[in-house]
């Protein structure tokens, strides 16, 4: 870990540069989710970053492991905490970052044998919070040597963490906005075929649309691709 001078801070606010381009791109959430973690490593000069975010689709809510530039790809599937388990369910639940000099010592850390294997020695971990102060997730920076974080590095350590906080909201809106569209389009066009079909048919409406559902069923294909060749047959007429 580097000590904050100008040249460090100058990194900072160019990662948060590139954290809040994401906040406006196309990006989703994925690719987002590894940009954060790898330009998070990169200005602060850690040995590992990983990122965290609270599942609340599921009940109860869980926090599961999302992304981390350096951890091999078996440690980062399928990894989830109880709210209030380990060093990141007490970021979670206190809403509070937790600086720990030495991972082996803390007994809040759940995961000796990755630090020992990787070499993982101190670690700051803040929450993602949103501009209304809930904690969507947590933001994890591992170092390599012995390191006591200063107040002005987690300071800036947080502040990456809101900032990639809002690239994650604005990801998950655009991702939540394209699947309404598509579903609105969808739907468009199946009521589109329904006409075409009662019309074609002489059929009831519930009758064309179970005429597409079992087409649906036995071609192994979507609604809205029966749908759109429904409409395409129409066309060729």
């Amino acid at each position: 870990m580097e000590r904050i001078n100008a040249e460090s801070v100058d990194k900072y606010i160019k990662g948060l540069m590139d954290i809040s381009r994401a906040i406006n791109s196309d990006l989703y959430l994925e690719e987002i989710l590894k940009l954060i973690v790898m330009v998070t490593a990169k200005v602060t000069g850690v040995e590992i970053c990983s990122l965290w975010l609270v599942d609340e689709d599921i009940e109860p809510p869980k926090i599961r492991l999302k992304a981390t530039q350096a951890i091999e790809p078996e440690y980062v599937k399928d990894r989830v905490l109880d709210m209030n388990e380990g060093v990141v369910g007490y970021v979670v639940s206190t809403n509070k970052p937790l600086i720990v000099y030495d991972v082996l010592a803390e007994p809040r850390f759940k995961e000796k044998e990755m630090a020992r294997r990787l070499g993982l020695k101190s670690m700051a971990g803040v929450p993602l919070r949103t501009r209304d102060d809930n904690v969507i997730g947590v933001l994890n920076c591992f170092t390599s040597e012995y390191h006591v974080f200063s107040e002005t590095e987690v300071n800036l350590i947080i502040t990456v963490a809101n900032q990639a906080a809002l690239a994650i909201l604005n990801a998950e809106l655009v991702v939540k906005t394209k699947v309404i569209q598509e579903e609105l389009e969808t739907r468009k066009i199946i009521e589109r075929s329904k006409e075409i079909l009662v019309r074609r048919l002489k059929i009831k409406p519930d009758d064309a649309y179970r005429w597409m559902q079992k087409r649906s069923m036995d071609s192994r294909k979507s609604m809205r691709q029966v749908a759109e060749a429904v409409l395409l047959s129409e066309d060729l007429y």
